[in-house]
Parts: C-alpha cells; sequence; structure tokens
C-alpha cells in the first residue's frame, strides 16, 4: 500500500500510467470490449484488467493522478452508440462527471465511431478494461503535462 494513493491504482496501472508521455492515449473499455486484441497493437502490449469495477470508480482513481492534455480540443473521446450517435449511454455521462470533478471543468468529449475508436484504440499507449458491462463505456484519455 501507498499513502494518499488509491488502491485500485495497482502497480501495473501505476506503471503504465508512469511510462506515458504527453500525447499518449490511455484506452479504458468496458467488459464487452475485444481489450486483449487491441492491447496487442498498442505502444506498451499492455492490458490491466480491473475486474468487478465500474468504470467511474476506475476514472476516478485514475484522474487523482492523471493529467489531461490542455492543448488538445478533445483529449477525452468516446465511443458512440452504433444505432444513435447523437445518444449519451448513462455510463459516459457518469464517468464524464468524474474526469469534471478532476479537471475543475466540464469536458465535452469528442465522439468516434466504433470502427474508429477500435483504431484510435489500437494506436494507444496501452489498455484498462474494466469489468462494467454497460454498453459503450469505451473511452480514449489523452495524457497532458503537469506544469
Amino acid at each position: 500500500m501507498l499513502k494518499s494513493i488509491d488502491p485500485i491504482l495497482t502497480a501495473e496501472l501505476l506503471w503504465l500510467l508512469a511510462s506515458m508521455g504527453h500525447g499518449d492515449d490511455l484506452v479504458f473499455v468496458d467488459a464487452n470490449h475485444p481489450a486483449t486484441r487491441i492491447a496487442q497493437s498498442t505502444s506498451s502490449q499492455r492490458l490491466i484488467q480491473l475486474p468487478g469495477m465500474s468504470m467511474e470508480v476506475a476514472i476516478r482513481a485514475v484522474m487523482s493522478v492523471y493529467p489531461l492534455d490542455d492543448f488538445d480540443p478533445d483529449p477525452v473521446r468516446v465511443m458512440t452508440p452504433v444505432d444513435d450517435p447523437d445518444r449519451v449511454p448513462e455510463v459516459q455521462h457518469a464517468v464524464l462527471a468524474e474526469i469534471a470533478r478532476a479537471a475543475g471543468h466540464p469536458v465535452t468529449p469528442g465522439k468516434l465511431s466504433r470502427a474508429d475508436f477500435y483504431r484510435a484504440a489500437a494506436a494507444g499507449f496501452g489498455v484498462v478494461q474494466v469489468g462494467d458491462s454497460r454498453a459503450y463505456g469505451c473511452f480514449l484519455l489523452r495524457k497532458g503535462v503537469i506544469s
């Protein structure tokens, strides 16, 4: 255990976060996502699994140590529902509330189709798969700098 570090942040997850550089994307996906296949294409080829965890709890823990990219107009991107790209699923509302709390202001996410999200995820740094089964719980978080 580490003092003042959320216990959800395992050694493997902290390694992944610390190894990322400015502009790298952290991929967060739900339990339904083909995370093992996608992770093999990422820069680190790492898959961190957080079974039994809700997406907003995992994001809250990561955002306690993770700076979002202030230089990117879309430091947060989400997968849009195939049947209704304008719909915002409940899991996205919950996660965006956690990101806004950590950032100190609302963050409007960029929206990617399913195919575009999969391509962007494969180009990311690493994948965190959460045990949350709610559909469209898929996010890209671009790492910023601490100034």
